[in-house]
């Protein structure tokens, strides 16, 4: 493998942390003057609320509740407000401007997405609702499509970046995005959304949840439409006709608890999401080809709450059922002659048992916490492929199980009341594939003398076989390998972070700027023989990724916060070709501004560089590999109180009509507005 950079790896532990811990024996006596950071509302924000927001907690990172400015890690968070503050309504809008991650829509929405993070793979990233995984099985990558799921349900949506497979297990190379679903708050609320826009689209959602003595309780319905979006680049004038793709998607999602006694919650949940839309074919604008997505899942745990809360226990059990079908009737005006009907069914049980034992304060460690816990995940799924390509039938099948079972411990203190160290371990015991031995370790030093922190942390993940790898079959020769091994990764980040005195603040602006580096190996790559009759995955490949993720947040008043992100990656095979749809620059722009009382209003301007890809001509044929184009997006959302509980909003998205190409033959949907009133009580 072609080396980048100079091995920097795990021999920097014993050297820095050390030299970090030494620097945490100084004074922390300035402590008391840092300012808080952002934190979470279900309430659309006033100016006098931004200058009071309590600090930002994240349970994902560590799986205890850490203050984010502690956690040895990339961490984003969007939670509500900001979710309605910028006009977010589906997955793909809510991540795009992440630090960090690469957003990749195959079409408009409900059409499949991708999320590169870091430079990892698509498959490199663990998505988690509520902390349990949710991508499909039958998926035949097992990757997860970021392009059908709307956010009515969402409270908050926390991103780790780098490897986690010590916390969370299989597919957690990347990072981890934790989707939160909204729960029951004390007293009765309620909220109220309706808006309509152009090109028709229409969206309306509901949510009830409160708490009344023992009883806690959510319960969230809603559903978007679209007339669609026309994604077929308007450059390839021979099969572009403007035919747009329709979209729409129903929710209805249900948390319930019960607190017989104090410290024992008894708790379940039920989600169903069911979209349905059209989409387009590489190069062609197809007018019939439809797919049709549906996810069902239900979770009943308990929670308690020992020895006055020094013990803290969760016992779950999830169950998720997917169904997805897409169909492509043949047209006359294909230019690759191609028609298809695919199938795929798939289910997952998760079985949980996670602990937390909150140590006493002893000497110089403070905010001790000890956690353990096992997981087990039963995996079985079916797919069905029925297509022709120019003429030629091909057929596609796979049905398999498969299962895995894990123990994790961690560990995390603070010591001196400014060294922040944690730790993971996690053990797996699965069907298929090697047992993987994974673990992840870093610290945090706050040095309030010069109003900074920094950060370092290592760790190593993997990604087991998908269940299509292990016993997928085509009519051209594919045979799944059952011998597969996982795809294993080890990678580093250092990060430095300042709060700047400026506009007469103590915190009036941040700097943040981290270093990472991935190595992956064993990625796994169909083979051919020599006369390309059969063909098998095999373990045979490797990669490198690494770049910088930077940020400056600015505060010049209670009035507005301003944030600027700029993320520079390499991501290169092992023979040094660059890996696909990993953009070398991303930058982002947001805003949050109250000019005056009851207004706000948000900006997002999104930049892309040109990333590898293979192209598609403007005859709408792929032409091999090559860069395409750089993007420039800009969207924009205003909200106007009328009152303490109603507020008018305007969302505007891609306002200068860009034709950007996250992936090359589908190109960004035009502009479009959505216009309403969201009623709160």
């Amino acid at each position: 493998m072609t080396r980048l950079l100079p091995s920097c790896r795990l021999p920097l532990l014993p050297v820095v942390l050390p030299a970090l811990a030494a620097l945490a024996l100084v004074p922390a006596s300035a402590r008391a003057d840092e300012a808080p950071s952002a934190a979470s509302s279900s309430d659309a924000a006033s100016p006098s609320d931004m200058a009071v927001r309590l600090p930002e907690r994240v349970v994902t990172a560590t799986r205890v509740p850490t203050l984010a400015e502690q956690i040895p890690a990339g961490v984003s968070v969007i939670d509500r407000q900001t979710i309605e503050e910028r006009g977010y309504t589906t997955l793909v809008e809510a991540l795009s401007a992440v630090p960090g991650m690469t957003v990749v829509p195959s079409g408009g929405p409900g059409g499949p997405a991708s999320v590169f993070m870091r430079g990892t793979n698509s498959n490199h990233v663990l998505v988690l609702r509520d902390g349990v995984p949710v991508s499909d099985p039958s998926y035949p990558t097992d990757a997860f499509n970021f392009g059908v799921d709307t956010l009515a349900d969402v409270e908050r949506i926390e991103v780790v970046r780098g490897p986690m497979s010590g916390l969370y297990g299989s597919g957690a190379v990347g990072g981890v995005i934790n989707i939160i679903t909204r729960k029951g708050e004390s007293g009765t609320h309620g909220s109220v959304e309706v808006g309509g826009g152009l090109p028709r689209a229409g969206e309306v959602a509901a949510n009830l949840r409160g708490r009344q003595d023992m009883v806690d309780y959510s319960a969230t319905v809603s559903s978007q439409s679209s007339i669609g979006a026309d994604v077929t680049p308007s450059r390839m004038k021979g099969v572009h006709t403007g035919e747009r793709d329709g979209f729409r998607s129903q929710l209805a999602d249900v948390n319930l608890g019960i607190t017989p006694v104090a410290g024992t919650r008894f708790y379940g949940g039920l989600r169903y999401r069911e979209s349905v839309y059209g989409y387009d074919a590489v190069g062609f604008d197809a007018p019939n080809y439809r797919g049709y997505d549906r996810t069902a899942s239900g979770r009943v745990g308990v929670q308690q709450k020992l020895f006055d809360g020094a013990w803290e226990t969760d016992l779950s059990v999830a169950r998720l059922d997917t169904q997805r079908r897409y169909r492509q009737p043949w047209s006359l005006d294909d230019p690759s002659d191609s028609s298809s009907y695919a199938r795929y069914a798939g289910r997952r049980t998760s079985i949980a048992w996670a602990n937390t034992v909150h140590v006493q304060d002893f000497g110089s460690a403070t905010a001790t916490a000890v956690t353990f816990g096992i997981d087990h995940q039963r995996d079985a799924a079916s797919s069905a492929l029925d297509a022709s390509y120019s003429g030629y039938p091909y057929t596609s099948s796979m049905g398999g199980r498969a299962q895995n079972t894990a123990g994790h411990a961690g560990l995390q203190t603070t010591l001196f009341d400014r060294l922040t160290l944690s730790g993971s371990v996690r053990q797996e015991n699965a069907t298929y594939g090697d047992d993987a031995f994974t673990w992840r370790t870093g610290g945090v030093l706050a040095v309030p003398e010069v109003w900074s922190r920094l950060k370092l942390s290592y760790g190593t993940s993997f990604r087991a076989p998908s269940l299509y790898d292990l016993f997928g079959v085509d009519s051209y020769g594919y045979v799944g390998n059952p011998n597969l091994k996982p795809e294993k990764s080890e990678g580093w980040e250092a990060g430095w972070a300042v709060d700047v005195p400026l506009f007469a603040r103590r915190d009036g602006a941040t700097l943040e700027a981290t270093y990472f580096s991935n190595r992956i190996r064993n990625l796994i790559e169909t083979i051919y023989t020599a006369d390309y009759s059969a063909s098998t995955p095999e373990n045979i490949s490797s990669a490198q990724t690494h770049g910088v993720e930077t940020s400056l947040t600015l505060r010049p008043g209670p009035w507005a916060e301003a944030v600027l992100a700029w993320t520079y990656t390499e991501a290169h095979a092992a023979d040094g070709t660059r890996l696909l749809r990993r953009p070398k620059h991303q930058a982002s722009f947001t805003l949050v501004t109250h000019p005056i009382e009851r207004l706000t209003i948000s900006p997002e301007l999104l930049y892309r560089s040109g990333a590898a890809d293979y192209i598609v001509s403007d005859e709408g044929l792929q032409t091999g590999t090559g860069l395409t184009k750089p993007g420039l997006i800009l969207n924009l959302t205003a909200t106007y109180k009328l009152t303490n509980n109603f507020s008018l909003f305007v969302n505007g998205y891609n306002l200068t009509d860009s034709h950007y190409e996250a992936a090359s033959g589908y190109q960004t949907p035009g502009a479009r507005f959505l216009a309403g009133v969201r009623a709160r009580f």
